[in-house]
């Protein structure tokens, strides 16, 4: 499966989803949920995405 997912109507909304690796408890350890966070306001900012939930 190709990990360079394209996303080709840009009025659409998607639906995405994640798993991680060995189960990491990501909305509890504040390095991760960071990371996580710091990347959803990057898209925002400079790639137009809008969150919904």
């Amino acid at each position: 499966m190709s990990r360079k997912y394209k996303f080709h109507n840009p009025t659409a909304a998607y639906f995405v989803s994640f798993a991680t690796v060995y189960w990491i408890d990501v909305f509890t350890r504040e390095m991760y949920l960071k990371a996580l966070v710091d990347s959803i306001r990057y898209c925002r900012a400079h790639k137009g995405m809008e969150l919904f939930a």
